[in-house]
């Protein structure tokens, strides 16, 4: 006369051993997606489309204008920031609304901004060089260096 005992149930060893193997995966996972260089990636994506997006806008100023930039800013060999700063490359009433409807600044760099032509800094920089061509730059959280040449 034995009793069968029926345990229905876990015990504690397995769910600890389930636990473990989902934490290990979820740490997988993880590390895999990495959020913050994600959003890093995507905060270069944005700083490559605004940088494309001024120098479009200056070529259509160049082109209307014999390949001239037409703009009391003047663009020197060695990169300036454009802001409305004194000393700086002031080209935003030269481009906005005409060419571009605001003018873009960087995602995450403290102190960007666009408010009018008369109140902003992209925290880009632009130069041109001796043969005219257009350089627009920006520093990037993956990439050090963003720049495009035209």
């Amino acid at each position: 006369m034995y009793k069968r005992i029926n345990n229905k149930g876990f015990t504690l060893i397995e769910i600890l051993v389930v636990i473990g193997i989902i934490a290990v995966l979820a740490a997988v996972v993880l590390v895999a997606i990495n959020p913050s260089r994600q959003f890093k990636l995507a905060r270069d994506s944005q700083r490559v489309s605004n940088v494309t997006a001024i120098l479009n806008a200056v070529g259509q100023n160049m082109a209307e204008n014999k390949g001239l930039f037409n703009c009391p800013a003047t663009l020197l060999t060695a990169p300036k920031n454009i802001s409305n700063t004194v000393g700086e490359a002031d080209i935003a009433p030269c481009l906005s609304p005409t060419y571009i409807s605001t003018l873009p600044f960087d995602p995450s760099v403290a102190g960007a901004h666009f408010t009018t032509t008369t109140d902003y800094d992209a925290k880009y920089s632009i130069m041109q060089d001796a043969n005219g061509r257009v350089t627009i730059g920006a520093v990037g959280e993956i990439t050090p260096v963003i720049s495009i040449t035209r």
